[in-house]
């Protein structure tokens, strides 16, 4: 029998995300709301994970999840006690323990989650949850306490009367249990007055019996923090976009101006790189050490890679090995590959094209659907012309080749190594390796 099993609870509707997207598919940081509480889940080494979703989601859910999880089904939303309880036919029996945790609450840290855990685990307890002291309490459940501080209830933010500013005691819905005490239990979870059944009723049910029921404090107020709506999705979205710069600054990378820097949850980035002023690092983007990115770019699920610069340009699933840089303003669009070496300048857009080592095109221009030959020199105002209304074409250009300004290259066609086209050509036909072609159409000069 395995230690931990997870269940993730994310069958709300989100009424007032006002969305047609269901709630726990809004992104925060570049990252589905769902998709936090599944990984903390599994870097907490809980190995087997149920989500509990709604007929209305689990598609789009198992969509983006796939297989790392299983699912179960809220038919009708009836709380957070009853959605747990769909999880007993996967689960009863088959872990000693099992962690709770909400689908829209991203900001819950490991650092707070594993040592609820253990303790949960070093004790004969029946239930462990997560808590915190704050003055905004007024989305949280608040934990009552007898005269011995022991936890005897918590009263739902829906049940509460009197609401003040005073600082208070508050649930995470962040929870542990017994294996053999949750199942038996969850029958006897009363029906509120809204007709639903929440899970913070165990603590009630439990606090019958001296220390069963036991309260772990986090100090971090937002740590607990859900979302609700598009609001407190922006709340959350600006506290988790601190703490990512925060992590990446203490992991050795520069930001001038911290706050208008955004990098996503799932990005990566080297050691004494500087991130400058408006740029945005986004999606899987990976970047080497020893880069200057910005000021603003975007950087888009690329890979970038040692000593590189992209100044004021766009990536977009590009990559650019050591020692390339572009810009300012251009653009590698899905498909751009700049090999070690390779300098784009001003103006430049590139689509599904290759550029190899030590390849230059310092202004202007279109490169799409081409192969780029080493050290070959492309000139200003250059244009792969790969569209013929109907169907897509290549262009290769080789090694050496010179390239002359506003030189138009009719795909398919290839510039041979070494090869020359003068300025203002438009290149119909292949261009031999070492020959010069000028004129429109291009003609091959004979010597």
């Amino acid at each position: 029998m395995d230690q931990w099993a997870g269940v993730v609870l994310a069958a709300g509707h989100g009424n007032r995300m006002k969305s047609r997207l269901t709630k726990v598919l809004h992104r925060v940081c570049g990252k589905e709301l769902v998709r936090y509480p599944v990984d903390l889940m599994k870097e907490s080494g809980v190995t087997r994970v149920v989500v509990v979703v709604s007929p209305g989601n689990r598609q789009a859910v198992q969509e983006l999840l796939g297989n790392q999880v299983e699912y179960v089904t809220q038919t009708e939303v009836k709380g957070t006690g009853d959605a747990l309880s769909k999880a007993k036919v996967l689960l009863q029996g088959q872990a000693e323990n099992v962690l709770v945790l909400t689908g829209d609450a991203p900001l819950v840290r490991l650092e707070s989650v594993k040592p609820l855990m253990a303790a949960h685990a070093d004790s004969s307890r029946d239930m462990t949850f997560l808590t915190c002291r704050t003055a905004s309490a007024k989305d949280f459940g608040r934990v009552a306490r007898n005269e011995k501080g022991q936890v005897v209830k918590i009263v739902e933010a829906a049940d509460q009367t009197g609401f003040t500013d005073e600082i208070t005691e508050v649930n995470g819905s962040v929870y542990c249990f017994r294996d053999g005490w949750l199942w038996e239990n969850l029958g006897d979870i009363p029906t509120a007055a809204n007709g639903e059944k929440y899970i913070t009723s165990l603590v009630e049910i439990g606090s019958s019996r001296d220390g069963a029921v036991e309260a772990n404090l986090t100090e971090d107020p937002a740590e607990l923090m859900g979302v609700n709506d598009r609001l407190q999705l922006s709340q959350v979205e600006e506290i988790l976009r601190q703490r990512i710069r925060e992590q990446w600054m203490l992991s050795g990378v520069t930001m001038p101006h911290p706050a208008s820097v955004y990098i996503d949850a799932g990005a990566s980035i080297g050691q004494d790189t500087v991130i400058l002023p408006n740029t945005s690092i986004v999606g899987s983007s990976v970047i080497g050490e020893d880069c200057e990115i910005g000021p603003n770019s975007v950087i888009r699920d690329s890979t970038i890679g040692r000593g590189c610069r992209a100044t004021a340009s766009v990536l977009e699933e590009a990559t650019m090995e050591d020692g390339a840089n572009i810009g300012p303003f251009s653009h590698l669009r899905p498909g751009a590959y700049l090999e070690s070496g390779v300098h784009l300048g001003n103006f430049v857009e590139v689509k599904e094209s290759r550029f190899a080592a030590g390849s230059v095109m310092g202004h202007f221009g279109y490169v799409g659907d081409a192969s780029i030959g080493a050290e070959a020199n492309l000139g200003a105002g250059m244009v792969t012309c790969n569209y013929d209304g109907k169907d897509k074409h290549r262009t290769n250009i080789g090694e050496k080749a010179f390239i002359g300004c506003d030189t138009m290259l009719v795909a398919p066609v290839t510039v041979g190594t070494g090869a020359t086209t003068g300025a203002g050509s438009v290149v119909t036909k292949d261009v031999p390796a070492g020959r010069l072609a000028v004129g429109v159409p291009a003609r091959i000069r004979v010597s």
